[in-house]
């Protein structure tokens, strides 16, 4: 209409796979009609209106929204209509809304949208989209560049080309876990909980962190398409690849050797091209990941990898689990009783006893959490990395289940259920066979931080009592693989310097933990000096544990 408006776009991720459908054009509008999905598919339609030519243009417009109703049930249509106000609505304008509502297609916009005070832009969206979506937050937000507002809708829906057969997934965007808002949304630890068991510091602690991810970071439906996207793959290659499939038909028509001959050497040219499309790509990528060491790994991970299949034990997660608990049985009966050592003799009684842990302090926590690797398991409420970036009111929390799990000498069933995930030793192995996985153990953050301030304490105790062996380099804080081989392979140069031989005796425990008798580790530590609550402490530790396995999307019995 020459006053500067009009001009309509629609910016979509590509690999949605959209694809713009032409529409009739219509005096006074412009409009763009895009829809992406296979079988049942997405529309939207967005248009403008220009003030000039809205009675005109309106009753053409519908018969364009009514065709593509037909065409595509999920439709959403949204533009600058530019309809009147609501005293001056014509005849025209009451039939387009009155056909709109008889086409399923209901409008969500309520409030005006122009400085003026008039409701110029609308969105309509179909009844049948609306039943398989949930609808986000609307706003309405003025802009000071324009008189009309920007409207924001959020439409969270599964992906139309998801398999049918594939469960819906929901996740959290890590990019929208703001660790202020989920600071604020926490909250200091109440004062009446400080004075609470540890079990239910822990529960509570759950709910808090739970609730607070929920208001932050709502779920939303994981978006996974049916075929994987080749962002290398250009528009050049598609159609080479047109090319070379009309050259393939023509052969297999003609059967003629010349045709032959020319599909295979454009084969090897489409293969060249196709090379240094991926090296462009991801050399691009590598480039661009330089100062970046997290996304420079993710990209040479993709490169290096194969892609880990989640079905291999699809359906066979209580199997893996039987067979867990079987290997330990069959360790432990394979085991000689003539080889158990009885300990007769009593322990001299010790010099120093340790009955007490020492409480820890916010500082102490504070540090601690700082050190901690960041690694989330399935029951941990939110992520660790989200409780490290907000120890400011996390700590609190953290030091009232240390100190009352310290205290009690306790620890709730909740820190001793752990998650198994399976993983293949070797992607050349044999997935059928459940001896060629890795059982990878996983519990949750708030156990590991409990875990380590004990780690700490008890060497602590042990080095000043004397009780640890000079030649002991695990689990000491100094001590490493690379000491240990420096050691040994010096007292066998020295041993074959003196002319002795020397015998090399190598043990590896299979499932140590579990196979191991916990009855005389406790007996070796209360002959060290450990009693009261910290002994309490680690035969709750040692003891009522609990594991599932996770496999192929289920879950065993615990």
């Amino acid at each position: 209409g020459g006053g500067g408006g009009g001009g309509v776009v629609v910016v979509i991720r590509e690999d949605l796979s959209p694809r713009e459908t032409t529409v009739p054009q219509i005096a006074g509008c412009e409009s763009l009609c895009v829809k992406w999905g296979r079988g049942v598919q997405l529309g939207l339609l967005i248009a403008y209106l220009s003030p000039c030519y809205v009675s005109t243009a309106l009753p053409e417009l519908l018969e364009v929204i009514a065709e593509l109703a037909v065409e595509t049930p999920r439709l959403v249509v949204m533009g600058d209509f530019n309809l009147p106000s609501a005293g001056e609505t014509s005849g025209v304008v009451r039939e387009f809304m009155a056909s709109m509502t008889a086409m399923d297609l209901t409008q969500l916009i309520s409030g005006p949208t122009h400085m003026g005070g008039n409701t110029l832009d609308l969105i309509f969206v179909s009844g049948q989209w609306q039943s398989d979506f949930k609808l986000g937050a609307l706003a309405i937000e003025p802009l000071s560049w324009t008189d009309h507002s920007l409207l924001r809708l959020d439409f969270l829906t599964a992906a139309p080309n998801r398999r049918e057969s594939e469960p819906l997934r929901w996740f959290r965007p890590r990019r929208l876990m703001e660790p202020d808002r989920f600071q604020t949304e926490l909250g200091e630890i109440p004062e009446h909980l400080t004075h609470d068991s540890s079990g239910e510091l822990v529960a509570a602690w759950d709910r808090a962190a739970a609730e607070a991810l929920d208001r932050v970071v709502p779920l939303r439906p994981l978006i996974r398409c049916r075929s994987q996207w080749a962002p290398w793959f250009t528009e050049e290659l598609r159609e080479m690849k047109r090319r070379k499939r009309r050259l393939e038909s023509l052969w297999r028509t003609s059967h003629s050797e010349s045709d032959k001959i020319q599909l295979a050497s454009f084969i090897k040219i489409y293969l060249r091209a196709t090379r240094a499309a991926k090296c462009a790509h991801f050399s691009a990528l590598v480039a661009s990941a330089d100062n970046r060491p997290a996304a420079l790994f993710r990209v040479t991970r993709s490169l290096l990898e194969p892609e880990l299949r989640e079905d291999l034990l699809q359906g066979r997660a209580e199997e893996f689990s039987c067979y867990l608990q079987d290997k330990i049985v069959q360790i432990r009966g394979g085991l000689d009783s003539s080889w158990v050592v009885h300990d007769e003799t009593s322990m001299a009684r010790p010099v120093t006893i340790w009955d007490e842990f020492d409480p820890v302090t916010p500082e102490g926590v504070d540090s601690l959490l700082g050190r901690l690797n960041t690694t989330t398991c399935l029951l941990d409420p939110c992520p660790s990395w989200l409780v490290t970036a907000t120890r400011e009111v996390t700590c609190g929390w953290f030091q009232s289940i240390i100190n009352a799990s310290l205290r009690e000498g306790y620890v709730p069933p909740a820190l001793k259920e752990a998650v198994v995930r399976p993983l293949l030793k070797k992607p050349s192995l044999d997935p059928a066979l459940l001896s060629n996985f890795r059982p990878v153990s996983n519990l949750r953050f708030v156990a590991k931080v409990v875990e380590s301030v004990v780690v700490r304490q008890l060497p602590q105790y042990l080095e000043e009592a004397a009780y640890l062996d000079p030649l002991q380099s695990g689990f000491r804080q100094g001590y490493s693989t690379e000491t240990a081989l420096v050691a040994l392979v010096d007292d066998l140069w020295r041993a074959r310097d003196r002319g002795y031989s020397s015998v090399l005796v190598l043990l590896d425990l299979s499932a140590a933990f579990d196979t191991i008798d916990h009855s005389i580790l406790l007996q070796r530590l209360e002959g060290l000096g450990i009693g009261g609550t910290v002994l309490r402490w680690f035969i709750s530790f040692l003891s009522g544990r609990s594991q599932f396995v996770l496999a192929g999307g289920q879950r065993s019995a615990s």
